[in-house]
């Protein structure tokens, strides 16, 4: 076989197209059973039996995690690592294209492994999981998976087309406020609500938010906010999600969030807790060289990328007002094309009836639309009210009727 540039990029075009049905079903089985973090079974039995098939020595369970893998071919160096990504995200599905990854890094080493005889040097697929928050790859690098490889290269679809991606450094924060319980109406001035603790500390963040540098970000959701509704919340917890363009203005943006928790702690007269919840990734730190190569071969494949915009890839605009899953001054997260109908990942529970206070009582939707229906014998408009006749009186009934599982907004005798 010729070992000029041309004969390997030609050879590897041919093995690509050959897998290109077999590639689409792998990502399209993953789409249609999406696992999560620590928990993708399925997908890393797919894709452990397709190298297999091709000769790669793959090994399993890597760093101590039953859904991890690695599959290699070939002697470096140069060792070659070519990263695949399976986990799906918690009611979306993959929504974040993570199927495609898997797809695309398999395809990749495949390709590869069938010209390693005129290249050269070792290709390396190593199988991620827990992408979503569960840091698959953080915890390989610390069990030393990567230990010997001269570089990593992976693929990730998005709302751009760059030469290479602006990934941020990025932790989860766990923060808990504790307060004092007490009855609401009984005893309210003995409570201490913690929960009031943590929504104030989403406002703060929104303050915050406005001024913080571009690729900045803070994200967080409320995992408890109390046990009932005639209890003052003891304790309530927020998880928050912290991105930064640097490690260190990581670091910087946790202090912050932690100033604001402590802050926010001493005006309430709550007591917090702030612990991270995830592992931590540090910046992406890209190689000009490779970047410039890999978009010098999509060209001749008609693929123009462009250089990637300063700052987290994603809708550049700043809001005053919260949106769904957001907070105010902070920027969200585009909707990858082609996914707008993704299924989500577990099956949307079908309407039933809920249990009414009311025995007999109508659905809660049915009830409004009762309640929308004007009255007879009751005005329509404020101004009528003094004009309104009073309401005919009945003689109560003391008969079993008055116990009967009739709507008292429905009519009847």
């Amino acid at each position: 076989m010729s070992r000029t540039p041309e004969a390997v990029y030609s050879r590897i075009r041919r093995e690509v197209a050959d897998r290109a049905d077999v590639l689409w079903d792998v990502a399209l089985a993953l789409h249609a059973d999406p696992e999560y973090a620590f928990a993708e079974h399925h997908a890393a039995a797919l894709l452990t039996g397709e190298l297999e098939r091709a000769g790669l020595v793959v090994r399993r369970e890597v760093a101590g995690m039953p859904t991890a893998f690695t599959a290699r071919a070939g002697e470096g160096p140069p060792t070659v690592a070519l990263l695949l990504e399976y986990d799906a995200l918690p009611g979306l599905g993959h929504a974040c294209g993570h199927n495609l990854i898997a797809a695309a890094g398999l395809g990749a080493t495949l390709a590869v492994h069938t010209v390693l005889d005129a290249l050269g040097g070792a290709v390396l697929a190593v199988g991620s999981p827990a992408e979503e928050g569960g840091g698959g790859k953080a915890l390989e690098v610390a069990a030393g998976v990567f230990d010997g490889v001269d570089t990593a290269l992976m693929f990730h679809p998005g709302v751009y087309s760059w030469r290479r991606a602006p990934l941020t450094a990025q932790e989860q924060h766990r923060i808990g406020f504790h307060g004092r319980a007490a009855h609401p109406t009984g005893n309210p001035t003995e409570g201490i609500d913690a929960l009031a603790a943590l929504i104030e500390l989403f406002n703060v963040l929104a303050a915050l938010g406005r001024r913080l540098p571009e690729a900045s970000h803070v994200q967080g959701i409320v995992t408890h906010g109390g046990t009932a509704t005639n209890i003052v919340p003891e304790y309530a917890e927020g998880l928050f999600g912290l991105r930064a363009a640097t490690s260190r203005a990581l670091d910087d943006l946790g202090e912050q969030l932690r100033t604001c928790a402590e802050g926010v702690a001493l005006a309430t007269g709550t007591r917090v807790t702030v612990e991270r919840a995830t592992v931590r990734y540090d910046h992406f730190r890209d190689s000009e060289v490779l970047s410039e190569r890999f978009a010098a071969h999509l060209a001749r494949a008609g693929i123009e990328l462009t250089a990637p915009v300063p700052g987290v890839p994603v809708r550049r605009r700043r809001s005053s007002a919260v949106e769904p899953g957001s907070i105010p001054g902070t920027r969200e997260t585009g909707r990858l094309p082609g996914h707008t109908s993704a299924p989500p990942a577990q099956p949307r529970t079908p309407w039933r009836p809920t249990a009414d206070i009311r025995p007999g009582g109508l659905p809660p939707t049915q009830r409004r639309r009762t309640l929308l229906q004007p009255v007879q014998g009751l005005p329509r408009h404020r101004h009528q009210i003094r004009q309104a006749p009073p309401p005919p009186t009945k003689r109560r009934s003391h008969s079993r009727r008055s116990c009967s599982r009739q709507d008292p907004f429905e009519d009847g005798p």
